[in-house]
């Protein structure tokens, strides 16, 4: 890929990662935060599930960026995931590990309602998508 093919590319990947991240933020906080804990356990499901696939939108373009072979099927499991990057970006390895926790497993199917976790879980979800952030981002 030429330098404007890659630029282009992570403009439209990341832009509609972090369109999924403000779509989750904003249904994260129809939950109504009281204290440190949700109260609606249905839209922080919402929620979590919704930025856990802007992460894999982020991931499918950082690894297509560094020219690993994706598989045919549309759904990829957390081990193609984990197995490529960990070849790649040990740290980035780290911050799938903390999304996979705390935003597929606990928030999206426990329905983890703890927002100090939730926020951790969001912090480190924007971690990977800034990995394919374009250089003329807006």
């Amino acid at each position: 890929m030429l330098r404007d093919e890659q630029e282009q590319f992570k403009n439209k990947h990341y832009n509609e990662a972090i369109r999924y991240m403000e779509n989750a933020k904003a249904t994260l906080q129809k939950a109504k935060k009281e204290d440190d804990y949700y109260r609606d356990r249905k839209y922080v499901r919402t929620a979590c599930g919704t930025a856990y696939n802007g992460v894999l939108i982020a991931l499918d373009a950082y690894l297509m960026l560094k020219d690993v072979e994706m598989p045919k099927k549309k759904r990829r499991s957390i081990t193609f995931y984990t197995e490529n990057i960990a070849q790649l970006d040990k740290k980035m390895l780290n911050y799938l590990d903390t999304v996979y926790s705390v935003l597929h497993l606990e928030g999206y199917y426990d329905g983890i309602l703890n927002a100090r976790i939730l926020k951790e879980g969001f912090d480190v979800a924007h971690l990977i998508i800034d990995k394919i952030k374009p250089s003329t981002a807006i």
